[in-house]
């Protein structure tokens, strides 16, 4: 009995965890994803954009009880409009992905979502902490050192 509660305890731990990014490791991620540019959006911003979003996390999620909705992943991806949970009133999943998918540690999907949103005409400005962290600031410190 000890040892199927401890391999519980185990499992259960595993499926809790997350990657949290190092900033140079994520830095230098987007930019293979071609993040550097994309839509007149620096790689700088990008990086300002998650660090606030999620702390570089993957696993990060936040719901929103005025909408009924939540921020999925390291961009923090609102459920409302851009993916599907399966729980959000109206949602419109316009990047056709299952919210969980914004979750995974390898985050090329979240990559993909992300380059959707900011296609929107709200381009960057959809997320409210790039609006109130990034927007006309100095952001050379999120990339600085990383070789990119």
């Amino acid at each position: 009995m000890k040892t199927f509660l401890t391999l519980g305890l185990l499992l259960l731990s595993v499926t809790v965890q997350s990657k949290v990014f190092q900033r140079c490791e994520l830095a230098r991620t987007l930019k293979s994803h071609g993040m550097d540019g994309y839509e007149g959006v620096s790689l700088a911003n990008w990086m300002c954009l998650a660090k606030w979003e999620s702390s570089y996390n993957t696993k990060a999620t936040n719901y929103n009880p005025g909408s009924q909705s939540t921020d999925y992943g390291i961009f923090q991806i609102n459920s409302r409009y851009w993916c599907n949970d399966g729980k959000t009133p109206g949602a419109v999943n316009a990047c056709g992905i299952s919210c969980s998918a914004l979750l995974q540690d390898d985050i090329s999907q979240a990559i993909t979502c992300a380059k959707r949103v900011v296609r929107d005409p709200q381009g960057i400005r959809a997320w409210v902490a790039w609006k109130n962290r990034c927007q006309n600031q100095d952001l050379s410190q999120y990339v600085q050192g990383c070789g990119v």
